[in-house]
């Protein structure tokens, strides 16, 4: 399998491609928050929390990511994340897919900073939990 590029990944929210308003997106883990630590949880090293988290513009219309968050925080979505774009899955070009809860940032949810570029956007950050690891697909 190739090393993954930078340029061909692609996200699907609720069923709707939202790459054109992606700059970043990743799937993160880290160590999950819990008040209880079963003997096989600590025995498997811990359970793990998975994040979708990225940039996107702030863009109003109905579906885009932001109206996912201004509207719609609190709610689940499925997610589908294609490292290797438009691509079928396959053993080469796996996807990853799953639900999360969308949840509103910590900071700015809208405008920004002034830029003297006539195509800059402004942006929102998101990082959204996953209700379980996501799923890898290769078939």
């Amino acid at each position: 399998m190739a090393a993954l590029g930078t340029r061909s990944l692609t996200l699907t929210v609720g069923g709707q491609d939202v790459t054109v308003q992606v700059s970043n997106c990743r799937i993160a883990s880290a160590p999950a928050d819990s008040d209880f630590t079963s003997f096989a949880d600590a025995a498997a090293g811990g359970s793990r929390a998975y994040h979708l988290t990225g940039t996107a513009s702030q863009n109003m219309e109905t579906g885009s990511l932001w109206d996912q968050i201004w509207n719609h925080a609190g709610e689940t979505v499925a997610v589908v994340v294609k490292p290797n774009g438009g691509a079928a899955a396959s053993a080469t070009t796996p996807t990853f897919s799953g639900n999360v809860v969308i949840t509103e940032p910590d900071g700015d949810l809208l405008g920004g900073e002034a830029n003297s570029s006539a195509t800059a956007k402004f942006t929102i950050d998101f990082d959204w939990e996953f209700t379980a690891k996501p799923t890898m697909a290769i078939v």
